[in-house]
């Protein structure tokens, strides 16, 4: 997983300098062009792996070229060279898991609300948040979001650990259903998440559809335009649940599930420790940006993508006895949307942006479906115009 990050990361730093810099495309290709072509003549292999290699290259080439190209009459560029910005940001997280015997959960914790300054150079965004609701306490939550927009290609990596501050939101067992008024929203300190993945997701019509004028605000959609898009992600979720804990906490704190021993039985799929599991997917969809006034633009976007899905765990029949240890392999869909409504003058700008993340996970025994994401409230400005548009 560190590898593909870590490649994926030196890609999009590649895109932006080249998304940044009209002269540095052209150097590369002209130094790439030069230098195989003197490799072919140097290892002399014949006419038709000559004619291949050039058409590789001519087709990298053409692509390097391509990450500039913009049709002004749709797409704005950015005219400054720095930006600052203050962000509200607030996340959300919804957690269910659910049996073959139809007992199923739903797990949420409180909203956070964080707040903090953002400084931009072209297309690196630096910044840091702080929590509102934690200045004097502190939180075992940990969380990491990097995206990086570009005409041509969009970037997010994320990280996310949760803490303990569960809440019970909702019970479905055999169909017993109870809602959140009735629970009152149960602590649960027994249950951690964690998640790390990249999705990366290729704009086809780049050139008049700008990904960055609704997410980075570091252009100017002036026409509406849409674009159809595809990508390829990668996750690794964690899944630590105390079993016992919630047994305890179920049997004192719901007392319409009691079995007539006075204790809440949890069907055997509730009953492990630990699950690990891994989603490599292949995404698509469509994204529109629509201009309803000048310097307005509300943007959405929405992939879904074909996940293949393996895992790891323990299922226990009880503290003592394993039962059996369960691997498992499928293929579930997923889902990411992005919306956003901004105002930009290319000097000033505000607005709001959101991303949501599904994932589920589907096996006769047990299954578990994620849904997390963020709500964004921005305001900033650009300053330092260019050197090339100065008069």
């Amino acid at each position: 997983m560190r590898r593909i990050v870590y490649i994926l990361f030196f890609l999009s730093a590649t895109v932006g300098k080249i998304v940044a810099g009209g002269n540095v495309s052209h150097v590369a290709t002209e130094n790439t062009d030069s230098c195989s072509a003197d490799s072919i003549e140097t290892l002399g292999k014949g006419k038709t792996q000559n004619r291949t290699t050039r058409r590789v290259v001519g087709f990298f080439s053409d692509n390097l070229k391509d990450f500039n190209a913009a049709d002004t009459m749709y797409i704005e560029p950015q005219h400054y060279e720095f930006c600052a910005m203050m962000q509200n940001t607030n996340t959300y997280e919804i957690y269910r898991l659910s049996t073959q015997s139809r007992q199923s959960i739903l797990f949420a914790p409180k909203p956070t609300y964080r707040v903090g300054p953002y400084f931009g150079w072209r297309w690196i965004f630096l910044g840091y948040t702080f929590d509102i609701g934690h200045l004097a306490n502190e939180s075992n939550k940990k969380e990491f979001d990097l995206s990086i927009y570009s005409n041509l290609i969009s970037i997010d990596l994320y990280y996310r650990k949760t803490g303990n501050d569960y809440l019970i939101r909702e019970i479905d067992f055999n169909d017993k259903k109870i809602g959140r008024r009735k629970l009152h929203n149960v602590p649960f300190d027994g249950l951690n998440v964690g998640i790390t993945g990249v999705n990366v997701h290729y704009i086809f019509n780049h050139k008049k559809f700008s990904y960055p004028a609704a997410f980075s605000q570091s252009t100017v959609q002036r026409r509406s335009c849409g674009s159809p898009l595809a990508g390829i992600g990668y996750t690794r979720h964690s899944i630590k649940l105390d079993y016992e804990r919630l047994k305890e906490v179920l049997t004192k704190s719901v007392p319409e599930l009691r079995e007539p021993d006075g204790v809440v039985e949890l069907d055997s799929g509730l009953t492990f420790n630990n699950v690990r599991y891994t989603d490599i997917s292949l995404s698509a969809g469509y994204a529109y940006n629509w201009v309803p006034a000048r310097n307005w633009l509300v943007a959405a976007s929405l992939s879904l993508a074909l996940g293949y899905k393996y895992s790891s765990g323990k299922l226990l029949k009880d503290q003592e006895t394993i039962l059996s240890s369960f691997s498992f392999r499928n293929v579930a869909l997923d889902g990411i949307g992005r919306f956003g409504i901004v105002w930009n003058n290319t000097k000033w700008f505000a607005g709001m942006s959101a991303i949501v993340h599904s994932y589920s996970y589907r096996k006769r025994q047990f299954s578990a479906d994620n849904f997390f994401g963020s709500l964004n409230f921005y305001v900033g400005f650009n300053f330092s115009r260019k050197k090339s548009e100065k008069k």
